[in-house]
């Protein structure tokens, strides 16, 4: 019964994972359509077809078996002759070729904009807002005096709440937690030689939004002891901030503001996993091909629908991002020849080209079956 629950999740994420491509390939078809290319075919997936049909415009429509993929093939696109003929797709103008090209990329963006909206109305992310200033233990109510509820934390001592461009609400507070114990120690010799309650001497300031004014506030730790049923015997002890929260939503006009910054955010992620990764700082098993892509989907899916909503904006970033880079066979690389042949006022070799996209593409591919068997077995 398990298998068949995670079967019917991994089925969710290989559609989810069709939408981004299909996403990605509209973008191409649609520049393609609205400059007056001739769009020979515009499918998802490689391999066999398992469904195809012509439209009135002749252009092939096709669901191939692997579904890992896609593409918006254009008249010409791949022939190797000096001078194309009139209605191909190297007959065009560099300039509309490379708007064709970027397109691709555009609408992965764009889409990771409006799910970032939609994340943001819906269930919130990364900033936290105060449900109660206080908690329930050992039959007592411990309070955190400073903050009330509705208030939205946007700072810890003066760092911004931001999962791309700050810190994220849980680990700037265990940062704090970590100073605090360092002041124990320092102070006390030990959290058991403490005294109960507020812990004197150590806190932080953060940053509230209450009634639509920023506010600077005190938080403060309490150290709380429990015991067992006959009050002497020590049970357990820990240090509190007295507080629960939840994402915080957004109204629409609000979400509006921020879901450019957060789609900029998760390709901003993307960029610096990058660059971690070439600096080896980052081990290539972390990196993940369809596969694992795939696989993580249908985990987080399986743990809360709602992951979806994050899911998306995120991985729509790095398909944009990734098509981005100047790799042969990639959008990005295109945009380069293309611009070369722009500059030169000719083109580098078709023949030459294609060659170089064909050994990009065989590379890419070895590389992601090298980086998903890496990712299960390490």
């Amino acid at each position: 019964m398990q298998v068949l629950i995670y079967l019917f999740y991994i089925i969710i994420a290989i559609i989810i994972l069709l939408f981004m491509v299909l996403v990605h390939e509209l973008g191409h078809y649609i520049a393609g359509r609205i400059l007056k290319f001739n769009i020979t075919e515009f499918s998802i997936g490689f391999g066999k077809p398992i469904f195809q049909r012509k439209n009135k415009r002749g252009e092939l429509i096709s669901l191939r078996i692997f579904p890992l993929g896609g593409y918006c093939a254009f008249k010409g696109e791949d022939d190797e002759q000096e001078k194309p003929s009139i209605d191909s797709f190297n007959a065009q103008k560099p300039w509309k070729r490379i708007i064709v090209f970027l397109a691709g990329i555009t609408m992965n963006f764009i889409t990771a904009v409006i799910f970032s909206l939609i994340l943001l109305c819906a269930v919130g992310y990364d900033v936290p807002q105060i449900k109660t200033n206080y908690i329930q233990l050992n039959n007592q109510t411990y309070t955190q005096t400073q903050l009330q509820e509705g208030d939205v934390v946007t700072h810890i001592d003066g760092t911004k709440i931001d999962f791309a461009f700050g810190e994220t609400f849980q680990t700037l507070i265990s940062n704090k937690q970590n100073e605090a114990l360092t002041f124990i120690n320092n102070t006390y010799g030990g959290m058991e030689n403490a005294p109960d309650g507020q812990l004197e001497g150590y806190s932080f300031e953060a940053t509230v939004i209450r009634n639509g004014d920023a506010q600077e506030i005190e938080m403060t730790y309490q150290i709380i002891r429990t015991y067992k049923d006959d009050g002497i015997t020590l049970s357990s002890e820990n240090m509190y901030l007295c507080f629960s929260y939840s994402p915080y939503t957004y109204s629409f006009v609000e979400a509006m503001a921020r879901c450019w910054e957060m789609a900029f955010g998760f390709a901003w992620i993307v960029l610096k996993s990058l660059w971690l990764l070439i600096t080896f700082q980052l081990p290539i098993s972390a990196v993940g091909g369809p596969i694992s892509t795939i696989s993580m989907i249908a985990t987080a899916t399986q743990t809360n629908w709602l992951n979806i909503l994050i899911l998306i904006p995120a991985i729509s970033a790095n398909l944009a991002i990734f098509n981005l880079l100047p790799i042969p066979a990639l959008d990005g690389a295109h945009v380069v020849f293309t611009t070369i042949e722009w500059i030169r006022k000719k083109p580098i070799k078709r023949s030459t080209e294609n060659k170089i996209h064909f050994i990009g593409l065989c590379v890419l591919f070895a590389f992601v079956i090298i980086v998903d068997i890496l990712h299960f077995i390490l």
